[in-house]
């Protein structure tokens, strides 16, 4: 069977964010946040710097599968910059479209829209959410 231009554009950014992921590194100045996905063992560490209500730098870091790690380089390419409110909708938005929700502004996820497809497969969903479960519990904790 025939993989279609959507299923191979997606197996695309999947892979160009697997194999070099964006914003990799955690930052030096920042205690990091860290999640365990005890399904699959997968373990991802985030650190971000907050100016002025926004998110002026943000590093990750974790060992686990591709769909978790494809996700934490693309979340962190979607909130740089943001303010906390609206990286805490973007996280929000991430989480209703990859269990089967659609909305316009998935657009506005960038690459992080290919992970939709997630919500066909239960039980990658906590893969592909460890990184921005991880961003809300260090937004709400303020660091």
């Amino acid at each position: 069977m025939a993989l279609s231009k959507l299923d191979s554009l997606y197996k695309a950014v999947v892979t160009d964010h697997t194999k070099t992921p964006h914003h990799r590194g955690l930052l030096p100045e920042q205690a990091p946040h860290t999640l365990h996905n005890p399904t699959c063992g997968d373990v991802l560490s985030l650190s971000l710097e907050l100016v002025d209500d926004r998110i002026a730098a943000i590093g990750w870091d974790g060992d686990g599968c591709s769909i978790s790690l494809a996700s934490a380089s693309m979340m962190a390419d979607s909130v740089l910059g943001l303010s906390v409110t609206d990286a805490l909708a973007m996280a929000e938005l991430f989480s209703q479209m990859v269990q089967g929700a659609s909305d316009p502004r998935q657009k506005e996820l960038g690459d992080a829209q290919f992970l939709s497809g997630v919500s066909k497969f239960p039980q990658r969903i906590k893969c592909a959410t460890l990184a921005w479960n991880a961003l809300k519990d260090a937004l709400a904790e303020g660091e």
